[in-house]
């Protein structure tokens, strides 16, 4: 990794089938309801396969930053997974990878890992601010995923209960 590109990877375990966190994952559109100040759409493409792109913006109302997204990997395999989807973030600012996985750990269990391999901007200075920026991303990250945990959760019990 080069001394300007950083690795954040935040875990969450779910009381949900990796199936069905892996497809709340990767309905980019209704990413919004667990990920905090995200919009994200499908820009090209079906957005479940390689070279699909999706366009994110993270912000608060009209002040965002937008994020350009293409597909490089696409792995959706058997049941209980494990389920992969890596991004390469094309946009002017955010630069670099993202990567999902989502893996069975029990017959009603999942893991979900998100990482990012981001090049940072703004050269001396972005290396010298992310240590500052750092604890306070990787817990909007936390909060978000604890949000599509309890979400997953909710709509599993929801099914089961029918």
């Amino acid at each position: 990794m080069s001394a300007g590109r950083v690795e954040l990877t935040v875990p969450v375990d779910v009381a949900a089938p990796a199936e069905a966190v892996w497809a709340a994952v990767t309905d980019w559109a209704g990413q919004g309801d667990w990920m905090l100040g995200t919009r994200v759409e499908v820009t090209g493409g079906d957005g479940r396969s390689v070279g699909s792109t999706l366009r994110a913006v993270t912000g608060v109302g009209p002040l965002g930053v937008p994020d350009t997204m293409e597909i490089t990997e696409w792995t959706a395999s058997a049941p209980g997974g494990p389920f992969r989807c890596v991004v390469r973030h094309t946009g002017a600012v955010v630069r670099g990878d993202g990567v999902f996985e989502v893996a069975g750990v029990g017959p009603d269990r999942s893991r979900f890992l998100w990482s990012e391999l981001l090049e940072l901007p703004l050269g001396a200075l972005g290396r010298a601010g992310w240590p500052l920026v750092r604890p306070a991303f990787r817990a909007g990250v936390a909060y978000s995923l604890g949000r599509l945990a309890r979400q997953c959760e909710a709509a599993y019990q929801q099914g089961r209960a029918h």
